[in-house]
């Protein structure tokens, strides 16, 4: 079964598990920039089961969240209600996601690779527009590498990043780490064993 062909029937199936397929702890790289949050709101990009944006909430920010996944959205909603924070989650795809300019003081997006290169671009120049100045970009993603260790990601080539490409998508911004690594990842069922990672946190110039 893929899961470019169908994608929201696919992840839907996915989401409908009891458990949670992603787990319910923040994104490890996420959470070990948390100094680098900006004061203020968020939106976490393609959130899944809400692992990310009921982190962010507890941080103390103000947090949108979506993901075109009803059943996730649900279990997302079940997260936030047991950690007793309040996301804003919205079931939408990215096309349809109402991108506020200049609006975020924080956009996160953690494992959402599922565009091709060509929505890739339109989704990075949204996920750019709607920063604020002063606001802080995070994104976690698979490398090549992690086609030789199959422990999660869609399984691309062309769907994986390299600092070169965030480096063309998000060049205007004061980069504040930007890593290529390896490392052994415990994330729900989903993903599972050592991985190719890379990581980046940037700033948007005020």
């Amino acid at each position: 079964m893929s899961t470019f062909n169908n994608p929201q029937q696919t992840w839907n199936q996915r989401f409908a598990a009891e458990h949670y397929v992603f787990g319910q702890a923040p994104n490890a790289y996420l959470e070990s920039q948390a100094a680098h949050l900006t004061p203020g709101n968020a939106l976490a990009v393609a959130d899944g089961e809400g692992r990310n944006g009921v982190w962010l909430a507890k941080q103390g920010l103000q947090v949108d969240a979506f993901d075109f996944s009803d059943n996730a959205i649900l279990k997302a909603q079940a997260l936030a209600q047991s950690r007793q924070v309040k996301v804003n989650f919205v079931c939408s795809d990215w096309q349809s996601f109402d991108w506020w300019p200049a609006h975020y003081d924080n956009v996160v997006g953690i494992f959402f690779q599922f565009a091709t290169p060509d929505e890739r671009s339109a989704l990075f120049a949204r996920m750019l527009g709607s920063l604020k100045p002063g606001g802080t970009l995070i994104i976690q993603g698979y490398t090549p590498r992690q086609l030789d260790f199959n422990t999660g990601g869609p399984g691309k080539l062309a769907h994986m990043y390299d600092e070169a490409l965030m480096l063309d998508a998000f060049g205007e911004l004061d980069i504040l780490d930007l890593r290529t690594y390896e490392a052994e990842i415990t994330e729900g069922t989903g993903h599972q064993g050592m991985s190719g990672l890379l990581g980046l946190t940037a700033r948007k110039p005020g």
